[in-house]
């Protein structure tokens, strides 16, 4: 049987986004659910319908539009930004909700209802590097446009988009209020909390542990509440050797609310104290002494959280709630070899590696729907990967993720871990869906948001800025694989030079940090600095002699710079191609 035609047809199509849609879900998921709703039954189907289009694919941020006139995909894209603008005039400015657009004529397949190749492509594409609030329009919807409408442009030129060969001709439809991003310092209008490091009473230094592990988990409990701003735990750890003043650690940490607290750990019995304090005045806005049964230890940590929420006058979403009371595991024994782990993890050296290894699979034979402990062996062999402590098949990585995955859907980390994994197989879309799921589930963790900016930047890094901009935030003793991405994401915007500082900040903290290395021989090839370029590669062909730590370095900076970037910079090459690349 002669095999089927594919069905083709000149399309022009609309692909719009709503900007900074984690950091809104984090904010208020229900409320900006139901926006989204009635801002498309009131806003968008009503326009679409006027001009004469047709929505082919709605997903959780997104919509894709098919038109057949590339003048009524342009006008319908500059009516629904100025009817969004309206519409955000009377909701508060953290809440608004605003849209990139991108417009391209081009040829299309389809399939049933649904339409697939370069014309949706170059559509998405083009709305993903949009600015807030704007419509870009490529050179072939443009020509049709031009001479048909009232609207006006700026050449932006042509661009380097994604997955497309050729360079595409770009221009921004003038007239429309560039809007810039809700700063993530607004959202700090939210209580600000620090837990700062619990003491420990028993009298063993060995206890340390117990008493670190408590601290981590409360930060972890309080983090699951969107209504919180919650500083990270490597942010807090070194108060736990210093003299604590509470001015000091709300001036250092941008925090009004203090925790503060002691465990002792004596045979089958524990002893909590805790104290919620208030910078500002020094006082104690609650305080509680628990003593009770060692198995009673998630309780308690529950108490706390719900205490502390209520106190902050912080309503709690049913779902955060469950999440809050998810005992990660009913063996004791499992969640000690757990605490242990995790407190050799923390020293980062290839022997407390594989202590730590060692203490997580004992958790997980103890109890083998531990998800958490799947997802920490997981990133320990990131870990060994990226720091080439030991060669490490990815096979047995997807492994961890998927067990921890099949234990518990519903834990971070083990959808972060999958989100990686699936970046370096290049399912971006995949990933992103992975990424954004736990930033729903967790979205005052730190280090998931700066992953997942990482994974974002490569459609939307607009977005993937203001994720890793609010993870500082989080986080503001970041480790220094926050500065390594924040130079790719600078790089994938174009902004070279930024891109440049970022990663010699990295390299100040740690000269090893081999990925920044990588990205930035990448970028000094692209703007015609080979001298420069050769010297980060023979930087990098010195740490890692084997260089299969590449898994970590998913792509080169995808926008190849301009000629006001560098004379004869030539297009910007995919680092590390050699055969036997585990993601090839």
């Amino acid at each position: 049987m002669a095999e089927e035609r594919a069905q083709r047809r000149l399309a022009a199509i609309l692909a719009a986004d709503v900007v900074g849609y984690s950091r809104l879900m984090g904010l208020d998921e229900a409320g900006t659910l139901a926006a989204l709703k009635r801002l498309r039954k009131e806003v968008l189907d009503p326009l679409v319908a006027h001009y004469q289009g047709r929505v082919f694919k709605v997903t959780g941020d997104g919509v894709l539009v098919e038109f057949t006139s590339a003048v009524n995909a342009v006008v319908c894209g500059v009516e629904l930004q100025k009817r969004m603008a309206a519409a955000n005039e009377v909701v508060p400015e953290d809440h608004h909700i605003i849209l990139r657009i991108g417009v391209n004529l081009g040829d299309v397949v389809v399939e049933g209802g649904d339409l697939y190749g370069d014309g949706v492509i170059v559509a998405a594409r083009l709305e993903g590097i949009a600015e807030s609030g704007s419509v870009l329009v490529s050179g072939a919807a443009y020509d049709q446009v031009k001479n048909k409408a009232s609207l006006s442009f700026d050449d932006l030129g042509a661009q380097s988009l994604k997955n497309i060969s050729e360079p595409v001709r770009v221009y921004r439809v003038t007239g429309l209020p560039i809007v810039a991003m809700v700063a993530p310092a607004l959202i700090v209008a939210k209580p600000s909390v620090a837990v700062l490091p619990f003491v420990n009473l028993s009298g063993d230094p060995e206890q340390q542990y117990f008493s670190d592990g408590m601290t981590q988990d409360l930060i972890g409990d309080l983090s699951k509440i969107s209504g919180l701003f919650v500083i990270a735990h490597n942010s807090v750890l070194e108060y736990r050797a210093r003299p604590v003043n509470l001015e000091t650690v709300s001036r250092e940490l941008g925090v009004r609310y203090v925790v503060d607290g002691s465990t002792r750990k004596a045979g089958d019995r524990i002893r909590v104290a805790a104290e919620l304090l208030d910078t500002k005045t020094g006082s104690a806005l609650w305080s509680e002494r628990y003593d009770r049964d060692l198995k009673d230890i998630f309780s308690v940590q529950d108490e706390i959280t719900r205490k502390i929420a209520a106190d902050l006058d912080v309503e709690v979403q049913a779902a955060e709630l469950k999440r809050v009371r998810r005992i990660p595991t009913e063996n004791l024994s499992a969640y000690d070899s757990f605490l242990r782990g995790t407190d050799l993890y923390r020293r980062m050296t290839p022997e407390s590696h594989r202590e730590a290894q060692r203490m997580f699979e004992r958790a997980v034979e103890l109890d083998p729907k531990f998800a958490t402990a799947y997802a920490a062996l997981g990133f320990i062999k990131l870990d060994e990967l990226g720091f080439q402590w030991a060669r490490v098949d990815v096979a047995s990585i997807r492994v961890f993720a998927e067990k921890a995955l099949s234990a518990d859907d519903s834990d971070p980390m083990a959808h972060i871990l999958s989100a990686i994994l699936l970046q370096g197989d290049r399912k971006i879309d995949r990933a992103e869906s992975e990424a954004k799921r736990a930033m729903a589930l967790d979205p005052n963790n730190a280090n998931v948001r700066a992953i997942a900016a990482g994974i974002l930047s490569y459609r939307t890094p607009n977005e993937a800025l203001a994720e890793l901009e609010f993870a500082m935030k989080l986080n503001p003793r970041y480790p220094p694989y926050y500065l390594s991405r924040l130079g790719a994401i600078y790089s994938r915007l174009g902004r070279y030079q930024e891109a440049i500082e970022a990663h010699k900040k990295a390299l100040a903290v740690n000269p090893n940090w081999i990925f920044s290395r990588l990205e930035l021989a990448t970028i000094y090839r692209a703007l015609g600095r080979e001298g420069e370029a050769r010297n980060e590669d023979e930087e990098a062909r010195r740490l890692s002699p084997n260089r299969y730590a590449d898994i970590l370095v998913m792509d080169a900076p995808t926008k190849a710079p301009t000629a006001a970037d560098a004379s004869g910079g030539e297009q910007l090459r995919h680092l590390l191609s050699e055969p036997g690349r585990t993601d090839q």
